[in-house]
C-alpha cells in the first residue's frame, strides 16, 4: 500500500515525498479512506502510530477541495498539552506546505497577543489546548460557525489532567453538522462515554495493541538497589557514544533529583514535569532536540505525546508500576525502523512490576550481569538460567537478543517471570469493528 494507492491529490502527495513518506502506518492506511468518505471516527491509537497524519492529510484533502469560507475556521483540534498542540502544528506545516492553508496554535502559559493577532488574520485550521480556546472564545476573538471538522486528540489524558469539564463546554460550541474525529491511547468506560456525546455512527479503527514492543528495540535490566540508581546512571552515561538519553522516573521530584544528580557529574540534563512552566518544558524539550542537553529527564505525563527523532536511549530510572507505561516509554526509540536501546533499573522492590511488564509483551528481557553496582537483595537462582531463558525466548517466537557484550556488564542472565502470552484486554462494549495489527 503506497499513499498514491489512497486517492491523495498532488499537493498531499508531493509533501509527503518532500519528508521521505512513501507508505503509510496501519492507522494511515485505515483511517484515511474513512475519513475522505465523511465519516467519523473512534480510534484507539498509542503514541508513535502515525496518527496525527491520519487525520491531518484528509483534513487538508477536504479542505483544499472545497475553497468556502476559507480564513474562517473550519477545523478545530483539541489537545491536552502545548507540546502536543506545537508538535500537531509542525504536522500541518509539513502535510500542508504545498497548499494555501493557514492554521495557528493556541494554549496558555504565555501572552495573547501573537495568537489574538493570528486570529485576526483568518485561519483555516485552529489547533489548542482547552483552556485557552475556552478564554479566547469567551472574550469574541473565536467563531465557530463555520466549522467543518473536530478532532479530539489524547482523550484519555485530558481525563488524567481534569480537562474534561471544559472539554464538555467546548462541544457544545459546535455545530451540529461536522465531521468528528477522536483518538484516544485507552478506552475505559469514560471515554467511551464522552465519545457517544461527539460522534454519530462512527467507524472504529484500533491500531496495534499496546502490549507490543517494536523489535528493533534492544531491551535489557539491571538489577540494582535503589541507593546505587544514581551512580548505575552515572557509569553508563560515562558512555560518550551515548549522545542523547531520555530518563523516566515515577515522580516530578524524582526527576528533579537526578538533574542534580548528573549535573554535578558534568551531565548536561534537564527535566520536564508538570511542575514546569510550558515554557521551560518547551525549551528543555528544544535543547534535547538540538543535542545542547545531554539529557532530559521525565515523567510519564509530561513526555506523553513528545515526539523525538532518532531517540537511541530510553532508561528507566525507575520500572513502571503500569506495565503498559512501561511499552509507551521505550515506544520512545526504535521507531520507524531505527534500532533502539531500552535499559531498566529494577530494584528489589520493582521485580513485581517487572513481572507484570514481561507478561504483557510476552518477552523475557535480558539481565545485564557484571556491572559495578548488582543488587545485594537474593534472588532465587532459578531465575538467572541462561538455557530457561533461551527456551523462554524460543516460546515468546520474539527475536532473540544480542550475543554480544553489553558496554556495560555482561548480559548472560534471564529474569524471573514466566514468559506468557498476552492479550489486549477488549472493553466491555464492542465498539471496534476494524483491528489493525
Amino acid at each position: 500500500m503506497t499513499f498514491e494507492k489512497l486517492g491523495l491529490i498532488d499537493p498531499i502527495l508531493d509533501a509527503l515525498s518532500s519528508i521521505g513518506y512513501t507508505h503509510p502506518t496501519p492507522i494511515q492506511a485505515e483511517s484515511i479512506p474513512i475519513l475522505l468518505k465523511g465519516h467519523d471516527l473512534l480510534a484507539c491509537a498509542q503514541t508513535g502510530t502515525g496518527k496525527t497524519a491520519a487525520f491531518a492529510i484528509p483534513i487538508i484533502q477536504h479542505l483544499v477541495t472545497n475553497k468556502s469560507n476559507q480564513r474562517k475556521i473550519r477545523v478545530l483540534i483539541v489537545t491536552p498539552t502545548r507540546e502536543l498542540a506545537i508538535q500537531i502544528g509542525e504536522s500541518f506545516d509539513d502535510y500542508g506546505k504545498y497548499t494555501q492553508l493557514k492554521h495557528t496554535v493556541i494554549f496558555g502559559g504565555v501572552n495573547q497577543f501573537s495568537q489574538v493577532n493570528d486570529l485576526r488574520k483568518g485561519v483555516d485550521i485552529l489547533i489548542g489546548t482547552p483552556g485557552r480556546l475556552l478564554d479566547l472564545y469567551t472574550q469574541g476573538y473565536i467563531k465557530l460557525g463555520d466549522l467543518t471538522h473536530f478532532v479530539l486528540d489524547e482523550a484519555d489524558r485530558m481525563l488524567d489532567m481534569g480537562f474534561i469539564h471544559d472539554v464538555k463546554r467546548i462541544i457544545k460550541l459546535l455545530p451540529a453538522q461536522r465531521q468528528s474525529l477522536f483518538f484516544s491511547a485507552t478506552m475505559p468506560d469514560s471515554i467511551f462515554a464522552l465519545a457517544s456525546t461527539i460522534l454519530s455512527n462512527p467507524e472504529r479503527v484500533q491500531v496495534t495493541p499496546v502490549s507490543s514492543t517494536a523489535e528493533t528495540i534492544q531491551q535489557e535490566v539491571y538489577f540494582v538497589d535503589q541507593a546505587n540508581k544514581n551512580d548505575l546512571l552515572i557509569h553508563i552515561l560515562k558512555d560518550r557514544s551515548i549522545k542523547s538519553a531520555l530518563v523516566f522516573t515515577r515522580t516530578k521530584h524524582g526527576a528533579d533529583k537526578v538533574v542534580k544528580v548528573l549535573s554535578r557529574f558534568g551531565i548536561s540534563a534537564q527535566a520536564i514535569h508538570g511542575n514546569k512552566s510550558q515554557n521551560a518544558r518547551q525549551a528543555a524539550l528544544s535543547n534535547f532536540k538540538e543535542r545542547s542537553t545531554r539529557v532530559l529527564v521525565a515523567t510519564d505525563i509530561a513526555a506523553r505525546g513528545i515526539d523525538i527523532d532518532d531517540l537511541a536511549y530510553v532508561i528507566n530510572f525507575e520500572i513502571p508500576n503500569i506495565s503498559e507505561t512501561y511499552v509507551h516509554r521505550i515506544g520512545r526509540t526504535g521507531r520507524a525502523g531505527a534500532s533502539g536501546r531500552a535499559i531498566s533499573f529494577c530494584d528489589i522492590e520493582e521485580r513485581p512490576y517487572l513481572r507484570d511488564i514481561q507478561k504483557l509483551i510476552n518477552i523475557q528481557i535480558p539481565v545485564v550481569d557484571g556491572h559495578p553496582f548488582p543488587s545485594s537483595k537474593h534472588v532465587e537462582p532459578s531465575s538467572f538460567s541462561l538455557a530457561s531463558q533461551k527456551h523462554l525466548l524460543h516460546r515468546s517466537n520474539h527475536s532473540k537478543p544480542s550475543k554480544s557484550s553489553s558496554s556495560f556488564g555482561q548480559r548472560v542472565q534471564g529474569t524471573d517471570s514466566a514468559s506468557e502470552t498476552s492479550t489486549f484486554s477488549k472493553p466491555k462494549k464492542k465498539w471496534f469493528k476494524r483491528k489493525v495489527s
